[in-house]
């Protein structure tokens, strides 16, 4: 985990990002498991080594609507397999950029002065 951090770190100084969206693993229910937690964890770590804000955002269903979108493409199991991690990713992002504000107000240790 350190090592993405560091490196995530590093592309914010040199790209200027302002901003990093971390998926929150949450049940189906809405509860918090050991993969949220992990999640947690790694937004903590990110938001101490570098400036940017860092914002968690559930992401269930978000593989259900990469798979669907996939399927709808045709594409071939193997073609469908290596592209639903980054499919995925992307109805995260896009679900990101379509709301005003992140589902749940950041913890105090993710947040920064001014916030």
């Amino acid at each position: 985990m350190e090592r993405v951090v560091s490196e995530l770190g590093r592309l914010a100084e040199e790209e200027g990002v302002t901003v990093f969206v971390v998926g929150l693993p949450l049940t189906l229910a809405g509860a918090e498991g050991t993969r949220a937690k992990h999640a947690r964890k790694f937004a903590v770590r990110l938001a101490a080594r570098t400036r940017a804000r860092v914002e968690l955002l559930d992401e269930r269903l978000t593989t259900r609507q990469a798979r669907d979108y996939l399927r709808a493409q045709g594409l071939s199991e193997r073609a469908f397999r290596t592209r639903l991690d980054s499919a995925s990713a992307a109805v995260l992002l896009q679900s990101w950029l379509d709301r005003s504000n992140p589902v749940a107000e950041a913890p105090a240790e993710l947040r920064r002065e001014g916030q």
